[in-house]
């Protein structure tokens, strides 16, 4: 027990070296995580590095869901909705059917249940491998909520497909209008779970006497219960997780506080990063077990097999884009579409970004061991085709996205640019509070100091927007000039940060109340952060 804490322990700082090398060659860090746990686990001596198959789920997979959830909006979701829900569900089924038929043809041994099984495990993309790929780029937003959304959803639909196919794998037998029902009851029923959960949860944030620290824990027990409960009784513990975290999320500003707010974040961020960098350790990580249990096929086999089905996951996605934009110009002569003329260039990205990352591999992880008494067939095989599609899509598709981006360039249509909207938003909220101000509470203002000062702030900074709207549209060196301004206040606020640490050494400051103004300035500084980017 002592020894493997302290080889988790050097994991996560072998993960935190291995994320800012990749900040640093400006390569997105699922990429270089993979290749460094492949890179560990070549080095002689190296204990094995493996997770309970049963509990693979359970640990990551709740706590993954419920924070991508929490950060999709549902405005973009339902936007998109047509869009997502094709990807998510019939391009998975298409998906999975097109793996089956070529691996049952390809591998000897291999059944078609066992292909329906490595499809519902390769089927789904990886959201966070294609938005760290795409963080820094000049994309259309569209493109990152439609990946976004997609991801949320087509795990659980590619889960649904992998449960099914064990299932068969497991009883040899398989009735399709069973299936069929039994798929729709998982589905419908997994929501219903979800969104139930999710309502004594809401209760509990909206009405009950919780602190900041109290929302925060219960966030994080909450996908843990939806899942388990779910799961209980045999419906979809992944789509129960997602259903309860997009309704606590739209309802976060209801049923938290701002200090609940900001402290979850912060918290939801590090646990976020943590839960991922192990997992693509791991997908690394886990290759000379794999390997060793390969049996009969020989590695250079097995790396073949890999590397076709690779290639058809690619392909098959591309086509799927492809043909949806085909069809979304169709379809837009008798219904409205959210865009209709997506042309070639988005659908292919769109395509190109569909990296396998942690749902492939807690999947493929959870396959039992043992199935009735013998070894699961070709457990290791598809484990080890799972870790070549991973990598393969990883590394080829993520460092080939960014060119693909650039060379295509991809233009955000019939929209404000963020700078424009983000000027426009903070001119209206200025523009309330004064107007507020010199009406309601106009004697105030006349009569309170400490008022007087707040409404000229407000309306200095209304001018300032005022100015800074006007230098966006005309002042070519808009960026140096933001640069310098960021330059300037950032160089304020570290001899504020000077001063107070000179305070604190003086016995008559409250080292309480020196604190609160270091968190004011970090405030200050990540204001100015999120506006000037």
């Amino acid at each position: 027990m002592h020894s493997t804490f302290v080889l988790y322990i050097g994991l996560l700082l072998v993960i935190l070296v291995l994320v800012m090398l990749a900040q640093r060659l400006k390569i997105s860090y699922p990429i270089v995580l993979v290749l460094g746990g492949l890179a560990l686990s070549l080095i002689p001596g190296l204990p094995d590095v493996s997770i309970d198959p049963e509990l693979i789920f359970l640990l990551f997979l709740p706590p993954l869901l419920y924070d991508a959830a929490w950060n999709t909006s549902w405005k973009e979701f339902w936007k998109w909705r047509r869009v997502i829900s094709s990807f998510a569900f019939g391009i998975i089924l298409l998906t999975s059917c097109v793996i089956a038929v070529v691996s049952s043809s390809l591998i000897p041994g291999f059944t078609l249940a066992l292909g329906f099984l490595l499809g519902g495990i390769i089927s789904p993309p990886d959201a966070v491998s294609a938005t760290t790929v795409m963080r820094g780029l000049d994309v259309p937003r569209r493109l990152v909520s439609i990946i976004e959304g997609e991801s949320l959803m087509n795990d659980a639909s590619s889960l649904i497909v992998y449960r099914f196919a064990l299932a068969a794998v497991l009883t040899g037998s398989f009735t399709f209008h069973e299936a069929a029902l039994s798929f729709v009851i998982v589905i419908v029923m997994g929501i219903v779970t979800g969104l139930v959960i999710a309502l004594i949860f809401y209760v509990i944030h909206r009405w009950m006497p919780t602190t900041a620290s109290m929302d925060t824990v219960l966030t994080f027990v909450a996908p843990y219960v939806m899942y388990i409960v779910a799961e209980a009784f045999h419906f979809s513990g992944v789509l129960a997780v997602v259903s309860g975290g997009l309704f606590m999320s739209n309802r976060q500003q209801t049923i938290l506080s701002h200090l609940s707010r900001l402290q979850g974040v912060n918290v939801w961020a590090t646990v976020g990063f943590v839960l991922n960098g192990i997992v693509f350790m791991l997908i690394g990580l886990e290759l000379p077990v794999i390997v060793s249990g390969l049996g009969e096929s020989s590695l250079k086999q097995a790396i073949w097999y890999g590397l076709v089905i690779s290639a058809v996951v690619i392909v098959t996605r591309i086509l799927c884009t492809q043909g949806a934009a085909i069809f979304t110009v169709f379809i837009s002569r008798f219904i409205k579409t959210a865009d209709n003329k997506p042309g070639w260039k988005l659908p292919l990205v769109f395509g190109w970004a569909g990296m396998r990352g942690v749902v492939s591999l807690a999947a493929a992880l959870s396959i039992p061991i043992m199935a009735g008494g013998k070894a699961f067939p070709q457990r290791n095989m598809i484990l080890f085709i799972t870790f070549v599609v991973i990598l393969v899509t990883l590394v080829l598709q993520g460092l080939t996205l960014p060119w693909l981006i650039r060379k295509l360039g991809l233009e955000e249509v019939d929209y404000m640019s963020e700078v424009e909207q983000d000027t426009l938003i903070r001119k209206k909220l200025t523009f309330i509070a004064v107007q507020l101000l010199d009406t309601q509470y106009k004697t105030d203002v006349e009569e309170n100091e400490l008022i007087r000062q707040l409404r000229a702030t407000m309306e200095n900074e209304y001018t300032f927007l005022e100015s800074y709207a006007a230098s966006h549209a005309t002042d070519i060196n808009r960026q140096q000039a933001i640069s310098r301004y960021r330059i300037v206040f950032n160089e304020l606020i570290h001899e504020q940060r000077e001063m107070l640490q000179k305070i604190n050494k003086k016995a008559e400051f409250d080292e309480e109340i020196v604190r609160k103004h270091m968190s004011l300035l970090d405030l200050a500084e990540e204001k100015i952060t999120q506006q000037y980017k």
